[in-house]
């Protein structure tokens, strides 16, 4: 089937994103605004009748002293993943960046690899032998996830190594974790927590944590906690303007692009979450918390509200985003596994993000600059 490929307007993207039932955040319009160093374009895909049969958000990186860009595509293109000629998709796209002066072409194809229940990952922390997620048998593989990795081969693409800390540096996360929703009460769902879990609810409730929705005035005091939690957690802060900016653009494209959530305890904000929508898929972006009173247990407060937040406006799934794929106890990253699958996650594995060099001696000298960083 013949399509061809141009630059498309804001209202197009935005109508086609609104036509699936599942979009990543990361690839509707208003996510080029979040990113004010990149260059946002609109790309659609079209058959032969003119109808818009895809589409991808590209963020342009420029080079410094060079008009030559990184074209980066998170979490997309929205292309039909499973089509026997994924070259008649892809091709056009590269042909098109290449003439935009994009020197290399990533992409993370919203593809599902593997899943695992949240009791296999279980049994997995619990065996010894078991180092990585990897190591352990899923409990669904994805029919064709395999061959789309096999013709992106074929075809010249490379999986994107890892900068940093079990990938969590570069890009987008390959593994997350989600909370299946859909077709399940919020009774179904409570039962599906761990012991720990409930009783945390519980004890929230009893202590009269109360969970609000915030507004754009309360992103300082979630960017207090924030800036604790990094200075916690060992990580570098976002600044206040970024969250700023993030929920000035996504609210303006939809009203609930984007929530704000704070724990509140005796007068005290202790904890805080934002949370993205798009279609039926729910997001808990960034999470914030004080040490303070940690007896009372407002995260689990908190995500407890969100979910049945997320639930009552009809997700199929809550996500909890990126998760390690590594079972070593040292690991400071595997508390964080162990909470968001005590909440009946599945750990689910992504194609992971997938490299084109246009041009192969500026794509291998980025290669040695972000390895450096």
């Amino acid at each position: 089937m013949s399509r061809h490929l141009k630059a498309i307007t804001r209202e197009e993207h935005l109508r086609f994103v609104a036509s699936r039932p599942s979009v990543s955040h990361l690839q509707t319009p208003s996510w080029g605004d979040v990113k004010p160093d990149w260059r946002a374009e609109s790309l659609g895909w079209f058959d032969g009748s003119g109808g818009l049969v895809g589409a991808g958000l590209v963020l342009l990186r420029p080079l410094p002293k060079l008009k030559r860009y990184l074209a980066y595509l998170p979490e997309g293109p929205v292309i039909d993943w499973g089509s026997a000629d994924l070259e008649r998709w892809l091709e056009p796209m590269l042909a098109y960046l290449k003439g935009r002066g994009a020197f290399s072409v990533r992409m993370g194809p919203p593809v599902v690899a593997r899943r695992w229940s949240a009791e296999a990952v279980k049994a997995a922390i619990a065996d010894p032998g078991a180092r990585r997620l990897g190591d352990v048998e899923a409990t669904v593989r994805e029919a064709g996830a395999d061959g789309v990795a096999e013709r992106l081969r074929r075809m010249g693409w490379r999986q994107t190594e890892s900068w940093g800390e079990d990938g969590f540096a570069a890009g987008q996360p390959r593994h997350v974790c989600q909370v299946p929703l859909a077709g399940r009460s919020l009774e179904q769902i409570l039962s599906g927590f761990n012991q720990q879990w409930r009783r945390n609810i519980k004890k929230s409730e009893k202590a009269g944590v109360k969970v609000v929705r915030g507004d754009r005035e309360d992103l300082p005091a979630f960017y207090e906690l924030y800036v604790e939690t990094a200075e916690r957690d060992g990580f570098v802060p976002r600044p206040l303007a970024y969250f700023r900016r993030m929920w000035t653009a996504l609210t303006a494209e939809d009203p609930d692009r984007m929530r704000l959530y704070l724990a509140h305890h005796d007068g005290e904000v202790l904890a805080a979450a934002t949370m993205l929508t798009v279609g039926e898929h729910v997001w808990y972006s960034y999470g914030a918390s004080t040490s303070r009173r940690r007896e009372v247990q407002p995260n689990n407060a908190l995500q407890w509200r969100m979910m049945c937040d997320a639930h009552e406006l009809g997700a199929a799934v809550y996500d909890f985003r990126g998760i390690t794929d590594t079972l070593d106890e040292d690991n400071h990253l595997l508390g964080l596994l162990r909470f968001k699958v005590g909440a009946g996650g599945e750990a689910v594995e992504y194609l992971g993000e997938w490299d084109y060099p246009l041009s192969k001696l500026l794509h291998k000298a980025l290669g040695l600059y972000m390895a450096r960083r």
